[in-house]
């Protein structure tokens, strides 16, 4: 079958770029793999490179690294592209957060839910479909996985607007494991389980202890009802204070949890995402506790400081301990390896278009469930119906998805309004949902499909 090219497009954003090439070099079956980095930007690209280029000689430098910032360069030939790409992410969150929230949206996070999330996927799907068509240009064959959020709607957007074979990429699921492990006092590999939903909101079906069998799920529920998680005023306050750092910022946002504490106590189902997350699609989530941080300021603070590290680490002469890493959690290379080498892969969660996979979906919606990957590509499995007030909830998403998507398609901006002022987390008032849309339309107007 000779060596796979891998085309990382956005490969100069430190979020996922760094990751996706130590998974790779850290994937025996793709050694030998043609690792190609693109990216608009290319101060940042070629630092990109530099670092990609250290991982790989700290392992004996099993893949073959190349970059450009021409995109016929960088695609041609490709068989798989994965893509992360965004312009002005921080710039754009705050405003899509603020704004809103200064007419009176009650919006917990603002990026893949509620009024700011129109235009945060309204931006996002324009770029990803203009990536799209160079992929339909250079490399029509290769199969996409993006990682672009919000993941739901950029994900319906290529399947309606696009012949690129592709699927949706998200590493919440692995992630809510390992976070509901180490709460445990369990090892995430002991752990076996199951999750379905709409990206960031969905929900454990099954969750089992490899090693005896024990059903996990009544375990978590006595957990969170614990009085540790009616978080009193002095661990909101300590919550608070690690605002301050952002690594002690990540960590809260991971651990602070009163809206996942509601969720698990009132409807007896656990999710796999954080606060800041399956908030977004509820309309009661900033009357849950006393204190909701802002996730822009932290991940704005952390971003910061992962510039600062990458930069040193390009400019020193030492090598970079790398066999130390490892593989990440993200599934998007397992899914690469098991498409080029035939040998399958359980993969805990992707995105698709609903085909009988949750029965009480739409069909055709974008959903999170999981699957398994061979030579012969994706294949979802079918998970039991959504419960009650789940689906209900799901539903609402589902009508927003269709709308925002019509609007991305058509250039017309009227589905999207339609979207904002649907959203269960928009102010009441029809007048404050429209001085939104024009305040946000104003302000972000290049970067829009209309």
């Amino acid at each position: 079958m000779g060596n796979p090219k891998i085309t990382l497009i956005g490969a100069g954003g430190m979020s996922f770029g760094p990751t996706m090439v130590n998974d790779v070099i850290h994937t025996p079956a793709l050694a030998g793999t043609r690792l190609m980095l693109h990216d608009v930007n290319e101060e940042r690209l070629l630092r990109a490179y530099r670092f990609a280029s250290k991982l790989n000689a700290a392992n004996g430098a099993p893949i073959i690294l190349d970059y450009s910032v021409d995109p016929a360069a960088a695609m041609d030939g490709a068989d798989f592209c994965i893509s992360s790409a965004e312009f002005g992410r921080f710039r754009y969150w705050r405003q899509d957060y603020e704004i809103p929230n200064r007419y009176g949206a009650r919006q917990i996070n603002g990026e893949n839910g509620g009024p700011g999330a129109v235009f945060h996927s309204l931006r996002s799907i324009k770029n990803t479909l203009g990536i799209c068509a160079d992929i339909e240009r250079y490399c029509p064959d290769a199969f996409l996985l993006n990682l672009s959020n919000p993941m739901s709607r950029v994900t319906l957007a290529i399947n309606r607007g696009t012949d690129v074979a592709n699927v949706g990429m998200c590493h919440e699921m692995p992630i809510g494991i390992s976070r509901l492990a180490k709460l445990l006092r369990m090892r995430p590999r002991d752990i076996e389980a199951k999750a379905s939903g709409i990206n960031h909101f969905t929900f454990f079906t099954e969750m089992r202890d490899r090693r005896t069998g024990e059903d996990l799920i009544p375990r978590v529920k006595e957990l969170f009802a614990r009085s540790f998680f009616d978080y009193p005023p002095r661990t909101v306050d300590v919550v608070k204070r690690m605002m301050r750092w952002p690594a002690l910022a990540a960590l809260a946002d991971q651990l602070y949890s009163p809206v996942v504490a509601h969720v698990i106590r009132t409807y007896g189902i656990v999710p796999c995402s954080v606060d800041s997350h399956i908030g977004e699609y509820l309309p009661f989530a900033m009357d849950i506790g006393t204190y909701h941080p802002h996730p822009v300021d932290i991940f704005e603070g952390i971003d910061r400081v992962t510039e600062r590290l990458a930069n040193r680490v390009v400019d020193t002469s030492l090598p970079l301990p790398a066999k130390r890493i490892g593989h990440s959690l993200e599934e998007v290379i397992p899914i690469i390896a098991a498409m080029w080498t035939g040998t399958p892969a359980d993969i805990l969660a992707v995105n698709v278009p609903n085909d009988g996979y949750l029965p009480n979906v739409a069909e055709g919606a974008i959903v999170e469930v999981p699957a398994v990957v061979d030579a012969h590509g994706v294949h979802p499995e079918v998970m039991p119906p959504i419960v009650e007030p789940i689906a209900g909830y799901i539903a609402t998403q589902v009508e927003l998805q269709d709308l925002i998507v019509e609007s991305a398609l058509t250039g017309d901006p009227d589905p999207a309004l339609r979207a904002l002022i649907a959203d269960p987390n928009s102010p009441p008032d029809e007048q404050a949902c429209r001085k939104i849309f024009d305040e946000l339309m104003t302000l972000q107007a290049a970067e829009l499909p209309f």
